[in-house]
């Protein structure tokens, strides 16, 4: 794994990147790999204590990370506002995971890079609770560092699409964010 603290890289490809969590990661890159704007889409673990976390530590719940995703995104073509809705369309933000997968590393959280960030994380959560009778479970922390997940996860889906947690988990919430959102896709 190498570090990355994406945050204090200055860009200069007219890129923004954002990082979000929600589940399993390999459903939450497929889903954002589907969104137009979107140019990749990076597996790792984010706010946690340790460093270099490795994917067994993380899933343990050892590490206090979270199975997290790095979006890299063109803001001129979607907003960092389109992407917080892309995140709450894509889960159930009530729950303390998504299906199967539950527990501190499959947490739901925003990670926000700078006080703008966080208002349009936080006006989205109170706009979308208003659609729950369960209160959301969104954390909504200040991003610190990335740690890239280990290459096999990367472009899991996309490389695996007779796996059976993909055939079952990932591509069903996919098709489910699709059909909600059919604006937001790539053409």
């Amino acid at each position: 794994n190498k570090n990355i603290n994406t945050a204090q890289i200055q860009r200069n490809d007219g890129l923004e990147n954002a990082y979000f969590a929600s589940g399993c990661f390999w459903c939450v890159e497929a889903i954002y790999e589907s969104v137009k704007g979107v140019k990749k889409v990076i597996s790792g673990y984010a706010g946690g204590h340790l460093k270099n976390p490795t994917y067994k530590q993380v899933s343990y719940g050892k590490s206090g990370h979270v199975e997290t995703v790095e979006v890299l995104y063109n803001p001129a073509v979607i907003s960092f506002e389109e992407l917080v809705t892309v995140y709450y369309a894509s889960q159930n933000p009530t729950s303390y995971g998504q299906s199967p997968d539950f527990g501190s590393a499959y947490r739901s959280v925003i990670f926000y890079q700078s006080k703008a960030e966080k208002e349009v994380i936080e006006t989205a959560k109170n706009k979308i609770q208003k659609e729950y009778s369960e209160k959301i479970k969104t954390e909504i922390l200040p991003f610190q560092k990335f740690w890239t997940a280990e290459t096999y996860h990367q472009d899991f889906e996309t490389k695996n699409p007779n796996h059976p947690y993909i055939v079952k988990v990932s591509i069903p919430r996919l098709n489910r964010f699709k059909a909600k959102h059919p604006e937001l896709l790539k053409p």
